[in-house]
């Protein structure tokens, strides 16, 4: 027989004499006992959905809400160049849309870090995700007079995202273990290109089929209000470790002190903080640069003379980004898996070499941009992907280092140091360079092209100086993971009497 954790019994929910709980766990087979009363109807709906929440059915559900939350993100780059021309605003206040997203979303990633280590996490999703779906709605319906009021919205999208970006993985942390867990954080972290090239080739599409850029904001909120039902419903809680034999509980403050002494923790943070640099400067403003490329090469004519802004660099873009994401994540897991057999550092040194080999091509883009859109595309592509290899590898690296307990907090605070240092400044920081040298010469379609790809040249350089962060993670990788492992062994043995220290 089942029984539920409320002392109902299920009649027929299984073969097997068993006890299942609402979170899925199982322990052994219980006596029946005449205190037991039938199950109503909705104790056997409760039922049903049990069999539906595997560990498998549970990562696809997040990686799918992973996917919606970076395609929502990257929709309204989409149609960057039509809400620049709508609003009236310069590179700087376009910029402007993505640094303040990024920055309400760094703000909020340590609260919810803190409430996901703490509380009911299935439920902090399902909550952000229906906040910032309404909120995405809602801005589509701002008038021309009110851009401030565009921009405010969008960091109140940056606030609802935070919760999935920050508990989201540790969930799937928790439902798998070594390499099954790399793989399912691989498939995870596959949203985050893919996600991102839906986001543009979304934007571009609906804009185009509709006639108005507004529409590309009113696809995505159904789909994550979707999203959010499914994950109240089929997602489980999971234990925080492996076992369920951990009874401690450390402070805030310890859990702190003991992040900023693992230094794999922190140099793997500040390389993700090079990559979010990159990304979020490239994700804003590589097809407007390609767009303006065009109009050099006298292949396009310029978006003030078109009703709507052409979308085929977005569409492109996007297409490019879905499939390097994908290879690069893939690469990423395979290469990672093969290389552990011949070094125990292989995680930081896979991510070193692949961000050290992206800058090369990433320089070549704009050396060919001018002459060769395509011979672009191919660097792009190239460069991305190689890029793309360390998303999913650095998420591995923290669950080695930090143990289950404060893994949310961990995964928080990553998050909002690689905001901080990463893609919270570079939109408006490269806009703000392309406004500053625009002013230096008179301004002309060249000039215009030129200054932006001036700009984004800074990306190159902050790549190199991610992969000599990885590189420093490998130096002390094996000593962290060794203290995680040590730790976590001595909080399941002794539960209640083990008193546990920062390390």
């Amino acid at each position: 027989m089942c029984v539920e954790s409320d002392g109902c019994e299920i009649e027929g929910c299984s073969t097997l004499d068993e006890v299942r709980t609402l979170s899925g766990s199982m322990s052994p087979a219980l006596k029946s006992n005449p205190d037991l009363h039938p199950c109503k109807p909705g104790h056997k709906f409760r039922a049903a959905l049990l069999k539906c929440r595997s560990p498998a059915a549970a990562a696809g559900i997040l990686t799918f809400g992973n996917v919606l939350n970076y395609m929502d993100r990257y929709t309204v780059v989409g149609v960057l160049q039509d809400i620049q021309r709508h609003y009236g605003v310069s590179d700087s206040k376009i910029g402007l849309l993505q640094t303040v997203f990024i920055c309400s979303f760094m703000v909020a990633a340590p609260i919810f870090g803190y409430l996901g280590d703490r509380f009911n996490r299935k439920v902090i999703l399902s909550c952000g995700i229906f906040f910032w779906s309404i909120v995405t709605l809602s801005s589509s319906f701002i008038s021309i007079e009110y851009y401030w009021l565009f921009v405010l919205s969008r960091g109140l999208v940056g606030i609802g995202e935070s919760s999935y970006s920050s508990i989201s993985p540790t969930i799937i942390g928790d439902l798998f273990n070594n390499n099954s867990r790399t793989m399912m954080l691989s498939v995870f972290y596959l949203a985050i290109p893919l996600g991102s090239g839906l986001g543009y080739i979304l934007g571009s599409s609906a804009k185009v089929a509709a006639g108005d850029w507004h529409w590309a904001l009113r696809v995505s909120p159904a789909l994550g209000i979707m999203a959010g039902t499914l994950i109240l419903l089929f997602v489980p809680e999971p234990k925080r470790d492996q076992m369920g034999y951990i009874k401690t509980r450390t402070s805030w403050l310890c859990d702190m002190k003991a992040l900023a002494k693992n230094r794999s923790y922190v140099f793997s943070s500040l390389a993700s903080s090079s990559v979010s640099f990159a990304t979020g400067a490239f994700g804003m403003w590589i097809p407007v640069y390609l767009a303006r490329a065009q109009v050099v090469q006298k292949t396009a004519e310029p978006c003030t003379t078109k009703e709507i802004c052409s979308s085929t660099d977005s569409f492109i873009f996007g297409a490019i980004t879905c499939v390097t994401g994908l290879l690069g994540v893939v690469i990423g897991a395979v290469t990672t898996r093969m290389c552990r057999q011949k070094t125990e550092r292989a995680d930081p040194l896979v991510c070193a070499v692949s961000m050290l080999g992206s800058a090369i091509f990433i320089c070549l883009i704009f050396v060919v941009a001018k002459k060769s859109i395509i011979g672009a595309y191919v660097c792009i592509f190239i460069g991305e992907t190689l890029l793309f290899l360390n998303w999913a590898i650095t998420a591995d690296i923290l669950m080695f280092v930090v143990i289950p307990t404060r893994r949310a907090t961990a995964v928080a605070f990553q998050s909002f140091t690689s905001h901080l240092l990463g893609d919270a400044g570079s939109p408006y920081l490269i806009g703000l360079i392309s406004d500053g040298l625009q002013q230096s010469y008179a301004t002309s379609a060249l000039w215009r092209f030129l200054s932006l790809g001036y700009a984004l040249m800074l990306c190159p350089f902050i790549i190199v100086l991610g992969g000599m962060f990885f590189l420093a993670t490998a130096l002390f990788f094996l000593d962290d993971r060794e203290k995680a492992d040590k730790q976590l062994s001595q909080m399941t043995r002794q539960p209640s009497t083990v008193k546990v220290t920062a390390i």
